[in-house]
């Protein structure tokens, strides 16, 4: 499935998306101790029934998920020789996400499910798996078969946010 990330739409050809798979127990283990800490002090943060709907929510799964695969950018890829980044290098960041998203769209397909883990400080999680100075942290996704196959997205199911219709503006 992660070959299919090659098809992905890329700014210049730069392929900026690195992917490290965590399979180290131990590793797994104090990443998900950071994200639960995160996630407390952002309980913190809300009113108490506010704040006990939001520990009510799977925010993670980095315990259960048959895989785990952290996403980042390089911020200075060989591949596309600067193309497409000299005025919006962000572009690089907007490349790894679309392989993210072609990554999503194959997993779905498969009937697999991925959980894109974004409370959590990217310096923790950059040091923890030591990787290169120029890599950004896109993403920490836990992917595997979904206890609930629902088109729904949790949050939605939960009631913590519905899907709001898309806006559309004409000038």
């Amino acid at each position: 499935m992660l070959s299919l990330v090659e098809l992905a739409p890329s700014v210049g050809n730069a392929q900026p998306w690195r992917f490290v798979r965590i399979v180290d127990p131990a590793l797994r283990e104090s990443l998900a101790v950071h994200v639960d800490a995160i996630s407390e002090a952002a309980a913190a943060g809300f009113d108490p029934e506010r704040a006990a709907a939001y520990r009510a929510l799977k925010l993670h799964g980095l315990r259960e998920a048959p895989d785990l695969v952290a996403v980042f950018s390089d911020e200075a890829p060989a591949a596309g020789h600067g193309l497409g980044i000299a005025t919006m290098p962000e572009m690089l960041r907007y490349s790894t996400a679309m392989a993210i998203h072609t990554l999503w769209l194959a997993a779905r397909a498969e009937g697999i499910g991925i959980g894109w883990v974004s409370i959590l400080d990217p310096a923790t999680v950059h040091r923890l798996l030591a990787v290169p100075d120029s890599w950004t942290l896109i993403a920490l996704l836990c992917i595997g078969y979904p206890e609930i196959d629902s088109d729904t997205p949790e949050l939605a199911r939960r009631g913590w946010q519905a899907r709001e219709a898309v806006h559309v503006e004409t000038r």
